[in-house]
């Protein structure tokens, strides 16, 4: 991608073009971290301010949307020791032996009805909440890879970690994930296909009618 050249006080058109191309992006990781919508706008906010200040120091010895990604996390970071909601932050530079782990991508080509996409909604919500309870570092490199599509050299440039680290992480955030979503549909197995209310009443009411009809 072409550097943006750095942006003055009179033309910021280059850089309203440049946070329009990464404002997707950029919000999904800063939401990864603070679990907010909110406060990941303010933190988005901040480090785009903070970038606009400092454009004239961009070198461009990393790609302009990667030296964007990495203030935006740093941002979010401090937002999150501010807040002091988590015990423990799981730090993004650790540097622990990991092994790889082969990843497959799976497509839905389904078209899909009305009702289809309102279920589809409902699981999106489900697991929403299930990636918001996943540790920090193993959420922002789930929604960086499997949300954001990044590769995981990218993943691993923007957070300061090796590319293994960025795998095992992945791995580790599927399974959680995995086991988490597991227990919501055992727990919502045993209303499946439920044959109580007024699918009962309406089975036994038909029958006895064709009985009743039937003389007996």
């Amino acid at each position: 991608m072409p550097t943006v050249p750095p942006a003055t006080a009179v033309d910021t058109a280059p850089f309203e073009a440049l946070m329009r191309r990464s404002n997707s992006r950029l919000f999904r990781i800063a939401r990864s971290i603070l679990k907010n919508d909110a406060e990941a706008e303010d933190a988005l906010q901040e480090a785009y301010v903070h970038a606009y200040r400092k454009m004239a120091d961009f070198r461009g010895d990393a790609d302009v949307t990667t030296w964007l990604t990495r203030i935006v996390i740093n941002q979010a970071l401090m937002q999150l020791r501010r807040r002091k909601r988590e015990r423990t932050v799981v730090p993004f530079d650790n540097r622990a032996s990991d092994q790889d782990i082969p990843e497959v991508d799976v497509a839905d080509t389904r078209a899909e009805s009305p009702s289809d996409m309102a279920f589809r909604g409902e699981i999106r919500r489900m697991i929403e909440r299930r990636v918001d309870e996943l540790p920090v570092a193993f959420r922002t490199v789930f929604v960086m890879r499997e949300v954001e599509d990044m590769t995981v050299e990218e993943t691993a440039q923007c957070l300061g970690i090796p590319p293994a680290t960025v795998r095992t992480r992945l791995f580790r955030a599927r399974a959680l994930l995995r086991d988490s979503l597991e227990r919501d549909i055992d727990t919502a197995k045993a209303g499946v296909f439920a044959f109580a209310g007024a699918r009962c009443d309406r089975i036994v009411a038909g029958v006895l009618a064709r009985i009743r009809a039937s003389g007996g």
